[in-house]
């Protein structure tokens, strides 16, 4: 085993010396997927122009593709762009086949974002306001997507079936992009999605956005209310990451360098401007500080679960 770390540490100068994969447990087309390629371009030119590959494994609210990354040979060429179903997910399939901390090494995170709650076509083009929407849901039988089981779509979705006294019954999707369609398609009624995803449907009017997650309004929706200032509780402040992590035995000089061009690429100017384009709240921070949070959002998590008695077989 010295011998094998000797041999990859020493390798660490020429690094990277072939493409690297970025492992996205979601399919294409959705938030995680989009935030991935903006951090996967920025990096290029900071790692020699090598090339960054964005391999999207989908599937179990992103078990797949993390116990893919997690079990993945510690040698820098396959990494983890993921979000907050990292430490979500295991808690509420009481499914730990990673462990979200100690099984991976922090990067760096890219940034946040709110979700905001959207009704489609099934829902009567009447509906404008989220208070018209409760008013027109008391007594029937809604049915709310999410992108991921045990996501915060999910826990939101029952969260404001709890707080609004509405019932609902949950279909979990394999990432955001299915979701879409079938929202589109009149298949649900509503759900959380994120701008980097659904924004341009959003602006198009092809789905409508009620109130957002978080503490402060969405910038480019500025007249669509947070579920805080409509009088929802404090729960739906909650605030998560999109970040990229690598598996925990990879030597340090890698780590270092993969730390130094993810730091450059999050602040370039054009980063920022990218993810505020797609109201994505730049918001980097560097190995520990991601560590911390990461370790933060388990503790929460935890607790919410615990709450909602928030459990998901499969």
């Amino acid at each position: 085993m010295p011998a094998v770390i000797a041999r990859a540490q020493g390798n660490a100068g020429s690094y990277p010396d072939r493409p690297i994969r970025f492992i996205v447990p979601f399919p294409a087309g959705g938030g995680t997927d989009t935030w991935a390629r903006i951090a996967a371009e920025g990096m290029t030119p900071e790692l020699g122009g090598q090339s960054i590959i964005i391999d999207n494994r989908g599937g179990a609210g992103g078990l797949v593709g993390t116990e893919a990354a997690a079990k993945a040979p510690p040698d820098g060429y396959t990494l983890l762009f993921t979000i907050t179903t990292h430490i979500q997910t295991p808690v509420v399939m009481k499914r730990f086949p990673y462990d979200p901390v100690k099984d991976f090494a922090p990067i760096g995170r890219l940034g946040t974002t709110a979700i905001t709650f959207c009704v489609g076509p099934a829902v009567p083009a009447s509906v404008r306001t989220m208070q018209d929407f409760v008013a027109w849901a008391k007594g029937r039988d809604l049915s709310l997507g999410s992108y991921a089981p045990g996501s915060t779509g999910h826990a939101f979705a029952l969260m404001l079936a709890d707080e609004a006294k509405l019932k609902m019954t949950h279909v979990a999707y394999r990432g955001e992009a299915p979701m879409l369609q079938d929202m589109l398609a009149g298949q649900i009624h509503g759900g959380f999605h994120s701008m980097a995803a659904a924004g341009e449907m959003m602006k198009a009017g092809r789905i409508l956005p009620l109130a957002s997650s978080g503490e402060r309004r969405v910038p480019s929706l500025g007249s669509v209310p947070t579920l805080l200032e409509l009088g929802y509780s404090k729960r739906f402040t909650f605030n998560g990451f999109s970040g990229l992590l690598a598996p925990v035995r990879t030597p340090q000089p890698i780590l270092d360098k993969l730390a130094e061009a993810f730091r450059v690429a999050a602040n370039k100017p054009e980063t920022h401007q990218r993810l505020l384009a797609i109201d994505t709240f730049p918001s980097y921070q560097d190995p520990p500080t991601f560590r911390a949070q990461i370790e933060r959002n388990l503790r929460e998590w935890t607790e919410i679960a615990t709450e909602l008695n928030l459990t998901i077989e499969g």
